[in-house]
């Protein structure tokens, strides 16, 4: 079974904004910006069926 670039970028790519969405999140639950916690909690939330579809189209 061969992976194509495409599946294995976009995937990098969602992984990556994965972190930095934690990341934002962690800070700015740190300096109490809660309303920008829970945006960038919801955004991590978000991707994770994105990243659930780019890899069924992958497996295919």
């Amino acid at each position: 079974m061969k992976r194509s670039y495409r599946g294995v970028i976009l995937l990098s790519v969602v992984l990556l904004l994965n972190i930095i969405f934690t990341q934002y999140t962690i800070n700015n639950y740190y300096f109490e910006n809660y309303k920008l916690v829970i945006l960038f909690a919801a955004l991590n939330v978000i991707l994770f069926p994105i990243a659930l579809v780019i890899y069924k189209k992958e497996v295919k």
